[in-house]
């Protein structure tokens, strides 16, 4: 009898740790992944590109080396669909039949607002980035705006932490270059107070560090739409001679082609152990899913991981007929990084923490670059 096959999709944090668990706890079980390319792109460090501190193309990581070795099978392809209530991935490169599958293929960014093309989205990948610098050099001076939106069915479904980094870096960068006084920063976000799911020291502390550097804010009012030249709000127009904007997030655009239940935001609905509702065998990591616990929950990679975790021990457990055990851990942590300090920031459902602009914080998320990319940049065996 052969060893079952588990099919894993995508090839970002959540996918990549979830064939590792799956490897470390079954030397036999038979996994494929399943994605455009092998490639893991790496987004914590995409704010550093525009100053130049990285260059896109190092962000860019390929894994086939990392998958040979751990002997997982590519499928080069996108996936299109789900049949038989999981048991089949459709994708444009022909089916694949599997006896497990687990799902984490990343979300997609809601792409609603009138003008949104005028906007640049920096969590879009290397590409986004790396124009992001080439437009930020170009300038001699002018209104750069900065914000991010949600999903207006799922409030948690967002990516802020990014915007902030963007913010500060770039304001960091441009005081580096003695250009600063020839820039106007502002910030504009929907809530009156952005970035709420950090908890409230931080939200404050945040608005402090934006008033101590001298960005403009604009809260409070909802984006209608962007223009070449401007925002544009329930309260009136942001000029802006450069648009840096994080949509809100929905689920994979095939989401509705699976077959398995959905959130109201779109994304697929998971238990508290990644297993998503009413299905057999078909489990979720990542910005793929919706999952329960506090309303801070983050879209992060550091929660994927621990999603990932739980949705491969809890898968195997499946495959030998027992019930679930794993559940991951409901805890947010981030640097907000200023591009030579950084700012902790801690929540769990006990406490929340935070502490002030510190180089040690800053070089803390480089080393934790290195040491995350360092299995995947291994080449490959032979």
């Amino acid at each position: 009898m052969s060893a079952p096959h588990i099919v894993v999709l995508g090839s970002g944090f959540a996918a990549l740790t979830a064939v590792r668990e799956l490897r470390r706890r079954d030397r036999e079980v038979r996994i494929t992944l399943v994605a455009p390319r092998a490639a893991l792109t790496y987004y914590p460090s995409l704010i550093w590109v525009p100053s130049g501190m990285r260059r896109g193309a190092d962000l860019d990581i390929d894994v086939s080396g990392f998958l040979a070795r751990h002997d997982i099978t590519f499928h080069a392809g996108r996936v299109t669909g789900l049949a038989d209530g999981g048991r089949t991935v459709l994708t444009d490169n022909g089916p694949l039949a599997n006896d497990a599958l687990l799902i984490a293929s990343g979300g997609r960014f809601l792409k609603a607002l009138p003008g949104i093309e005028h906007a640049l989205t920096i969590c879009e990948g290397v590409s986004a980035a790396d124009t992001i610098r080439e437009r930020l050099a170009n300038m001699t001076d002018g209104t750069i705006a900065f914000g991010f939106g949600t999903n207006p069915k799922e409030q948690g479904a967002m990516r802020g932490g990014p915007m902030f980094e963007l913010l500060f870096g770039i304001d960091t960068l441009l005081r580096k270059q003695g250009r600063r006084d020839r820039f106007k920063l502002v910030f504009f976000n929907a809530a009156k107070t952005p970035g709420k799911r950090l908890g409230d020291k931080a939200v404050a502390g945040l608005l402090r560090e934006m008033q101590k550097r001298d960005i403009a804010t604009h809260l409070g009012h909802k984006p209608l739409g962007f223009e070449a030249d401007r925002v544009r709000t329930e309260d009136g127009n942001i000029p802006a001679d450069l648009i840096l904007f994080m949509p809100g997030m929905s689920g994979p655009a095939w989401a509705a082609e699976a077959g398995l239940p959905l959130s109201d935001g779109g994304f697929f609905q998971a238990d508290a152990h990644c297993r998503v509702a009413g299905s057999d065998k078909v489990y979720v990591a990542g910005d793929s899913g919706s999952y329960p616990g506090p309303d801070w929950l983050p879209k992060q990679a550091h929660i994927a991981d621990l999603q990932a975790k739980a949705a491969a021990e809890n898968l195997l457990l499946a495959l030998a007929g027992k019930p679930p055990v794993a559940r991951f851990k409901a805890e947010l942590i981030c640097i907000v990084d200023t591009l030579d300090r950084g700012i902790l920031v801690y929540r769990n459902e006990k406490r929340a923490l935070v502490l002030p602009p510190c180089r040690l914080f800053h070089w803390a998320k480089r080393f934790f670059e290195w040491q995350y990319l360092r299995p995947y940049r291994k080449a490959k065996p032979g």
